[in-house]
């Protein structure tokens, strides 16, 4: 830990110049709940990129030395490689942040509906807004948007702001559209002395039609990804085992076809299954 928080400190001057390159790292940052600034993020980035390098670069220079019989040969060729590994960490990694908004946001949108339905109940209790946010901020259950409503409870309970400051803060940092649009409605509704249990069921049964809908959109897509899976992955495979042993059996060869078929059943075959089923996983309603 204080290797690295020396790290970032040699490495901040560097992330100063660069920070302004990175104009929405710090709404990034805030959304995806890192709590650093872009100058610390950035900083850290360039710091465990020099590790990555430092250790890298050696360990290559032995395997591409070794390989080419020529030291000079393999410590140019790992210089390259090198570098090439730099970049697609730095770029992973400074793409890190958007990566845990859109997982985030996905969970909201999934738990929302549902949600809306258990704060439209809890409303009808004709409690007052900051009453409804703590109850269903220490129930919890619904994931991210769970979380969410933990954090505008902490603010009015740690921080004493008031429900609707809180809410405003919340609508800033929320990943999810569809969040926004909720708590953005219940902070207009409290302004304006309006039902708070009438909108949330309003739009709790918006919610859960547009939750319906892409259930079947879902199942739709399901049916097409299915048939394209069973016929040109699985039927693909088996006729060209059969049509490659047929001619293994005329030609005489039959090595080069024995490894090939070895590679498509064992190799081809698990890869393309588990990519079907992370793409099954990411469409499918609920399950992020």
């Amino acid at each position: 830990m204080e290797l690295l928080k020396s790290g970032m400190k040699m490495f901040s001057p560097l992330a100063e110049y660069f920070s302004p390159y990175f104009t929405e790292l710090d709404n990034d940052l805030k959304k995806a709940g890192i709590k650093m600034s872009s100058e610390e993020f950035i900083a850290r980035g360039f710091f465990l990129s020099f590790l990555l390098f430092m250790l890298e670069l050696p360990a290559l220079s032995f395997i591409f030395g070794f390989l080419s019989r020529n030291f000079l040969t393999g410590f140019l060729t790992s210089i390259t490689f090198s570098f090439f590994i730099l970049t697609i960490f730095l770029l992973m990694y400074f793409y890190y942040p958007k990566l845990i908004i859109k997982t985030k946001a996905r969970n909201i949108e999934n738990y929302l509906p549902f949600a809306t339905v258990h704060l439209s109940t809890i409303a009808s209790c004709k409690l007052p807004l900051d009453k409804v946010i703590e109850i269903f901020a220490k129930v919890g259950g619904y994931g991210e948007v769970s979380k969410e409503f933990e954090r505008i409870y902490t603010d009015m309970k740690m921080f004493g702001l008031d429900v609707n400051t809180a809410l405003e803060r919340a609508v800033e940092r929320t990943p999810s559209k569809s969040l926004k649009e909720l708590l953005w409605g219940i902070l207009s509704t409290n302004v304006s002395g309006g039902d708070l249990e009438l909108y949330l069921r309003e739009k709790a049964v918006a919610l859960i039609e547009d939750y319906k809908r892409s259930l079947y959109q879902f199942s739709h897509q399901l049916s097409i990804y299915i048939e394209i899976y069973l016929t040109a992955v699985v039927l693909g495979a088996i006729f060209f085992v059969i049509l490659t042993s047929i001619m293994a059996g005329i030609s005489g060869v039959s090595e080069g076809l024995i490894t090939l078929q070895f590679l498509i059943i064992f190799l081809f075959l698990p890869a393309v299954s588990f990519a079907f089923l992370y793409l099954v996983k990411s469409i499918t309603p609920g399950g992020g």
